[in-house]
């Protein structure tokens, strides 16, 4: 094993070289001891702050584990089974198909088979409505396929399943963690909120990658609080001395030292696949559990999730058979470095090449993402607007969205929208359409013209902010009034 780790060390220091990465955490756990733990590289890009086994991260979608065990808790304690049907605990819920509301299982709230298109609502997020609105918000989501028959990425669906803890406890999702998960595990440095990552006194910073710089975003900036916002689906912040322990947990059935926190049953279940997932790897069928995925691979299947904010990026893995596991954290947003590194060690450990395919992918996806940067910043002016911007200047609305606003700075329209009123600036691109990107991808908006020379309403689609009916938002023109538009944040896809 101390070969196993030392060969590991010197990828980690090259991919790390290799992907830019200012920082990494790195834990290895083997039957029930954390035999590994280190700290590559800096807290913040350009300082000497070093990443240490107490360096706190957001944990992002691996936090979906977290929510999991609550939900198996309640089940060992009689209060719920796995396939009772949401509504008959929760009256509240409801999808946009009336069967699908009533079939809908606790089960299928972690086992991304909804029917729903990849992250719908996730860009609700991002405008600061909050946790209410987000789960009511699933009613009007259109689905993409028929229910249960194929997988799709969620996060909303989490958030009932946060409701449904907390509605059997009487005590908020994140007091469940606190008290059922961090104290008996003494995750001691963990939390669940905003203000207890930006205050820990040793934190990683926040990088994005632009145009080819990485960038170590504000501590006091506020763009990423709906992680918070969607905590029950990614809002765990820790280290890795700290998920070491959870990891303990999932690779000992429910135990940690003498206490059991969830019977044997329930950590089968949790850790079975339910959805059949896309392919990961040529070689190796994926699928989805209740927080966790599940991949055949040889010698032994394994269990993994990949987790990710805005600025870091986190993967934790185990061989259930082989009782060993590792936890990879980063300090920067949208990073294949975690991934990579999990792979490589479980090839190091079981001696083989079972991975050499995904190593390969992974190692490729780098380039391509350096020269998507280059090739971004090189794009040349926009074609200017066929119309004076005027003609669109006014407030819209949509009854489930509420308010949007358009306003014009220095010969550019400025869409403000949601509670936290985030700006996204809208460059033309032909007649009387617009975009958040200067290629045309991503969010665009397009306007109905009358005969006045005024836009009667606004058409939003792509991109993931209005991402509610088939990817396709229509706001109809309000009364004229101008609004103040408070600066919260810039954002361009």
């Amino acid at each position: 094993m101390k070969q196993v780790l030392q060969d590991f060390e010197q990828y980690t220091e090259k991919g790390m070289n290799d992907w830019q990465v200012p920082g990494i955490a790195v834990a290895v756990v083997q039957g029930n001891e954390t035999i590994y733990l280190k700290g590559f590289g800096v807290r913040k890009i350009n300082t000497t702050d070093p990443v240490t086994p107490d360096t706190i991260f957001q944990i992002g979608s691996t936090t979906k584990g977290f929510t999991a065990a609550l939900v198996g808790m309640l089940v060992d304690e009689g209060l719920v089974k796995w396939d009772d049907r949401v509504v008959d605990h929760l009256q509240g819920f409801q999808m946009y198909d009336p069967w699908v509301t009533h079939e809908f299982t606790i089960t299928d709230l972690m086992a991304m088979r909804s029917g729903l298109a990849t992250g719908s609502g996730e860009g609700l997020c991002s405008m600061g409505y909050n946790r209410s609105f987000l789960m009511h918000s699933l009613r009007y989501m259109q689905p993409e396929t028929s229910f249960r028959s194929a997988y799709a990425y969620q996060n909303l669906p989490f958030l009932w399943a946060a409701a449904l803890v907390e509605n059997k406890t009487g005590k908020s999702w994140e007091e469940n963690i606190q008290e059922r998960i961090f104290e008996p595990l003494n995750m001691l440095n963990s939390s669940t909120d905003q203000k207890s990552f930006q205050q820990a006194p040793d934190v990683a910073y926040l990088h994005i990658r632009e145009n080819g710089n990485i960038t170590a975003l504000p501590m006091d900036q506020n763009s990423t609080d709906w992680v918070y916002t969607v905590g029950p689906a990614g809002g765990i912040n820790s280290n890795i001395a700290d998920m070491a322990k959870w990891l303990c947990l999932q690779m000992n059935n429910g135990s940690y030292g003498s206490r059991q926190l969830l019977s044997e049953s329930s950590m089968r279940y949790i850790h079975s696949p339910k959805t059949i997932m896309n392919a990961i790897s040529t070689k190796n069928n994926a699928y989805y559990c209740q927080g966790w995925m599940y991949m055949e691979a040889s010698p032994y299947p394994i269990l993994f999730h990949k987790g990710g904010t805005r600025g870091h990026s986190a993967i934790l893995a185990f061989v259930p058979q082989a009782k060993i596991g590792i936890v990879i954290l980063s300090n920067i947003y949208g990073d294949s470095l975690p991934d990579y590194l999990m792979f490589h060690f479980l090839d190091l450990y079981f001696g083989n090449n079972a991975w050499e395919d995904v190593l390969e992918a992974l190692a490729l996806a780098k380039t391509p993402m350096a020269q998507a940067d280059a090739s971004a910043s090189e794009q040349t002016d926009p074609p200017r607007a066929a119309r004076p911007l005027e003609t669109n200047v006014g407030n819209y609305a949509n009854e489930t969205l509420g308010d949007i606003n358009i306003s014009q700075e220095e010969g550019i329209l400025i869409l403000a929208a949601g509670p936290e009123k985030l700006k996204i600036y809208l460059l033309p691109i032909e007649r009387d359409q617009f975009s958040a990107s200067k290629t045309g991808k991503g969010l665009v908006a397009i306007f109905q013209v009358g005969d006045d020379g005024k836009s009667k309403s606004l058409e939003i689609s792509g991109g993931r902010l209005f991402d509610l009916f088939g990817n396709r938002v229509l706001f109809q023109r309000t009364i004229e009034q101008q609004q103040d538009v408070e600066d919260k944040s810039v954002m361009i896809w």
